[in-house]
């Protein structure tokens, strides 16, 4: 799985003298550049040689082979013409493995999901101005995709379908938006010997997560920030995350598990989406092991990343209590969560066995100011994600929902 570090992305190639200039424009992270089209190239003079190494290295991020990335540019070859390349001159003049030369030649498959059909890019030219003004820069920063008001259509295998419609529907009739709990269903274990875990079916009271203390371990990535990742930062309440927009907290059972790291690093991908919505992306962690934050962020994560020391957004997941299960009985007997590794593994993610993995993790929309949870996911089996058609539709309704509304107290709370 290709990573979301600007600096492996660019590699040495032609593209890493032009950062400043990205960095300045607001180009400034892997989901962002890659989504650059030939108005926005032209807008800051990209040259020929240039055009070509983003469409190369876009390419190969999303087929996770962007390791061939400096090779494949320095042939001064444009993508069409390498892919009229045979598997042989390949193999023979940038030393791909068989099994590599397949997936570049495969142009039908990638490890990169379309952005959905109901949100389209704008033309992303920004006019010239001689002087800018720091509300200028930040408009400028500001993603370039914006949502329709047409309604997506949302058809998961989750235990709230009906749900999740009926609140959609509500939203878009100026109803206030209730929170929702889903879960993706149980199955038997062990030939029924073994009783899969029961998931709360109420969403979390707001109270339950306003004062919780965090500490945030790193920020949003951009170019540059890695070092940031040592700067220590004081614990602070969760609420001040929130308090001006929206949030998207992904709670990760462990930053070195293989389903925890795919369901990361596909979220993270959408970020231009997220941004166009108005929508911040935390990545919560339960425990703190320096070295799995360095390699979680940036590679599988770009967002920023906060640590619950005392694990109170995983007991909220679980309706006061932390959510648990066995290797045993929640992976070795369990048919889906065996589904879920499979899937992660096809993804081409690395993994390792460092700290506590039995704790199951979740993601939370909130909305901002203290109107509550917006959209609760639980991980009943290992390695369940939140259903990205989903976790979109809720932000793209929650953005819609908050515009023009005052701060209340209760508004997401309550379950349909």
């Amino acid at each position: 799985m290709a990573s979301f570090s600007m600096d492996d992305f660019v590699g040495n190639g032609s593209l890493k003298k032009l950062l400043p200039v990205l960095v300045e424009e607001g180009w400034d992270d892997v989901p962002t550049l890659k989504i650059m089209n030939s108005d926005d190239t032209e807008a800051i003079n990209m040259t020929r040689q240039q055009k070509d190494a983003l469409e190369i290295r876009t390419y190969l991020h999303d087929r996770a082979l962007i390791q061939y990335g400096d090779k494949l540019e320095a042939s001064e070859q444009s993508l069409p013409e390498l892919l009229s390349f045979s598997p042989l001159e390949l193999s023979a003049r940038f030393g791909m493995k068989r099994g590599h030369v397949a997936r570049f030649m495969d142009r039908s498959t990638s490890c990169a999901d379309p952005l959905p059909a109901s949100l389209v890019i704008q033309q992303r030219r920004r006019p010239p101005t001689p002087v800018r003004t720091s509300n200028e820069v930040s408009s400028m920063n500001s993603r370039k995709i914006r949502p329709t008001t047409s309604k997506l259509s949302v058809r998961s295998n989750t235990m709230n379908d009906k749900s999740l419609e009926k609140s959609i529907l509500d939203l878009k009739n100026g109803q206030t938006f209730k929170g929702i709990v889903a879960a993706l269903p149980a199955e038997p274990r062990a030939c029924g010997c073994v009783s899969p875990p029961s998931v709360v079916e109420n969403v979390a009271p707001y109270s339950a997560i306003e004062n919780i203390s965090v500490q945030k371990l790193t920020p949003e990535y951009k170019t540059g920030m890695e070092l940031l990742v040592k700067t220590k930062t004081p614990p602070m309440k969760a609420s001040q995350l929130w308090r001006q927009k929206p949030a998207v907290l992904l709670c990760i059972r462990r930053p070195g598990c293989i389903m925890c790291r795919a369901e990361a690093h596909k979220l993270y991908a959408k970020k231009p989406i997220f941004d166009a919505l108005g929508i911040q992306l935390f990545a919560v962690l339960h425990e703190h092991i320096e070295s799995e934050v360095r390699e979680f962020w940036p590679r599988y994560w770009g967002g920023g990343v906060i640590f619950d020391r005392n694990m109170d957004f995983f007991k909220a997941l679980g309706g006061g209590k932390l959510l648990k299960d066995k290797f045993i009985s929640g992976f070795v007997f369990n048919p889906r969560a065996i589904a879920n590794y499979k899937r992660a593994k096809a993804m081409r993610v690395e993994q390792n066995f460092r700290g506590e993995g039995e704790i199951k993790g979740g993601l939370l929309i909130l909305g901002s100011g203290k109107s509550g949870i917006a959209y609760q996911f639980i991980e009943r089996n290992f390695g369940d994600w939140a259903p990205l058609s989903e976790v979109i539709e809720i932000c793209n309704r929650i953005g819609t929902q908050m515009e023009g509304q005052p701060e209340c107290t209760g508004g997401l709370q309550e379950t349909i």
